[in-house]
């Protein structure tokens, strides 16, 4: 299977450019609509960028595009506008004063510093590649656990997403050093290693066995027949801790 690591660092070094360009024209203050169109695709593709490689940033990342405490961040900057008595060519989408340029020049630089740290986390000797590599793994197993799905093999496509909730959970206790001393550690096994270590809080614990009792339905056949509905929630839960819990 060919992984994502390639593609991921040609599109952070191409976000990288981009982002300096949108930085560039900023000090120009000219054609507003058309440097807040740049900056939004440019912030939705990082964003997706950092949550994968580096998810502890992420809330400090979007909190500079806006803070719903504050109230503050770049999409307030990139909406500012002057009454039209100024004066302003509104055919370049309004216009930011000079101070207001100073302060969204130096969140963005921030946000830039941040994407670019994405950049050096694949030359660090702490970035574990195998990780990313497992992340492109499990999510094509989840793809065909949908299609099986789709197609009315419930208790295959539950089976293929119970694996991958298990191999994640796996996963990580191994990030955080956590023993299993169980011989053939299952679903329920990890969870519950994971709450006694503290990694994990009740709700998450529970909705993990919530899970896992989905999943049994799929391996026990002398249980009732688990339904499309039901494979469909296992299958989005497994997708929501796998991008969630590290």
């Amino acid at each position: 299977m060919t992984s994502n690591i390639d593609k991921y660092k040609s599109d952070i070094l191409k976000l990288i450019k981009s982002g300096e360009n949108i930085f560039k024209k900023m000090k120009d203050n000219n054609n507003l609509a058309q440097l807040r169109r740049d900056y939004e695709i440019w912030y939705s593709e990082s964003y997706a960028i950092i949550k994968i490689i580096l998810p502890d940033r992420v809330i400090d990342f979007s909190k500079m595009y806006y803070d719903d405490k504050t109230k503050n961040g770049l999409k307030n900057y990139f909406q500012y506008t002057l009454p039209k008595s100024e004066g302003i060519d509104w055919d370049l989408g309004g216009y930011i004063p000079p101070e207001k340029i100073d302060i969204a020049k130096s969140i963005f630089d921030s946000q830039i510093g941040i994407l670019k740290s994405c950049e050096k986390r694949f030359e660090s000797s702490l970035f574990d590649i195998k990780q990313l590599l497992q992340s492109d793994i499990f999510k094509s197993e989840l793809d065909a656990a949908r299609e099986l799905n789709k197609k009315g093999f419930t208790r295959g496509a539950g089976a293929v997403a119970g694996v991958v909730l298990e191999g994640h959970l796996s996963q990580v206790c191994i990030n955080h050093k956590i023993p299993v001393k169980k011989a053939n550690p299952a679903i329920n096994d990890f969870n519950q290693l994971l709450k006694d270590n503290g990694i994990i809080e009740t709700p998450t614990w529970r909705f993990i066995q919530h899970l896992g009792d989905l999943r049994n339905l799929c391996d026990h056949k002398k249980q009732k027949e688990p339904t499309k509905e039901e494979i469909e929630e296992l299958i989005q839960g497994v997708d929501k801790i796998s991008k969630t819990l590290y």
